[in-house]
């Protein structure tokens, strides 16, 4: 049998860099599309909002496979910008030439965003609401999401592809951007400034990043079709996340929940219900929220002694053995 090829763009972003090895453990020729980096696969640092230059890449790896994660990501930019549309349109032309090139199985990444959130509390596929992509209030990076999903869905249908959509609920790790939720509480009590968080009422599920990307490895390695919830079976309220992490810490005294006003249109509740992931993948995550907190604050703690200093590294406050 032909050893499968996979292209996965998006390779060197936050979810992106962690599927190569689970790729490569599957036995897949791995072809990575973004800026080289010392991590595993043949690396291409191609422009995809080129179309010219996307669908010669394609044409020239002739995968067998997709995993498609490129996209806009940039925290409080990428809710409402203009480059949704663009990447969008970015998206369609590599599954355009992913088809032409005579491409067998293709995956790609959505959101928990595309549920509609006035509706629903435990976001199951299939059955649960989804935003109107032509809504007015529905905001571009949704729109656009369902969108593609759509024309993944009719590109399926006509070439007899097989496909999937991996929707991403919550997830933070090593490389998350410092402003997202995680990152920051972890960020701020290690340097000894106060963590402000909103209430934290919100119950979700919170994921590492390897998980995520590792669930989708599994399946794009599978025969399993259609939208399929990425996320955990835990549960947990934003404000016991932060609790958590700052009694790990011992920095209670610097969180400050209820600081922040909560965002609008935030659901008190936005779960996955993970079946699909559990049964028909049989698929499961490798760490606990417990060992995923414990393995980022490890890696913030490393990358901040580096930032900082030794004055960082040795403190009193946060000596080098703790957590």
């Amino acid at each position: 049998m032909t050893q499968p090829r996979v292209l996965v763009t998006g390779a060197g972003g936050f979810i992106g860099r962690w599927a190569l090895e689970p790729l490569l453990a599957r036995g897949y020729e791995v072809h990575a599309v973004g800026s080289p980096r010392a991590l595993a696969g043949h690396w291409h640092a191609v422009d995809l909002l080129d179309s010219a230059a996307s669908a010669d890449l394609v044409a020239r790896v002739a995968p067998t496979h997709l995993l498609h994660f490129a996209w806009i990501a940039k925290p409080g930019v990428y809710w409402t910008s203009p480059d949704n549309a663009r990447w969008l349109a970015a998206s369609e032309t590599l599954l355009r030439a992913f088809v032409v090139a005579g491409g067998r199985r293709v995956v790609m990444a959505g959101s928990c965003a595309e549920y509609d959130w006035s509706r629903v509390g435990v976001c199951v596929e299939g059955s649960s609401p989804l935003r109107a992509a032509g809504a007015a209030a529905t905001p571009a990076y949704v729109a656009c999401k369902l969108a593609l999903q759509a024309q993944l869905t009719e590109a399926a249908q006509r070439h007899g592809l097989s496909a999937a959509w991996g929707r991403i609920f919550f997830q933070f790790g090593p490389h998350e951007p410092r402003e997202r939720l995680v990152a920051s509480v972890i960020t701020n009590l290690l340097l000894g400034r106060e963590a402000a968080c909103t209430a934290g009422l919100q119950v979700r599920s919170f994921l590492h990043v390897a998980d995520v990307a590792a669930a989708f490895a599994s399946l794009l390695d599978s025969r399993v079709e259609g939208a399929v919830n990425i996320g955990s079976a835990e549960r947990i309220s934003v404000a016991a996340l932060c609790s958590r992490i700052a009694a790990s810490l011992g920095a209670e005294s610097l969180l400050r929940l209820g600081a922040r006003a909560t965002p609008t249109g935030e659901p008190a509740v936005l779960l996955p219900d993970v079946s699909r992931l559990a049964q028909e993948l049989g698929w499961q995550p490798r760490h606990t929220l417990d060992s995923a907190l414990a393995d980022t604050i490890a890696w913030w703690r490393s990358e901040l002694a580096l930032a900082e200093g030794a004055d960082f590294a040795g403190s009193a406050a946060f000596p080098r053995g703790a957590p």
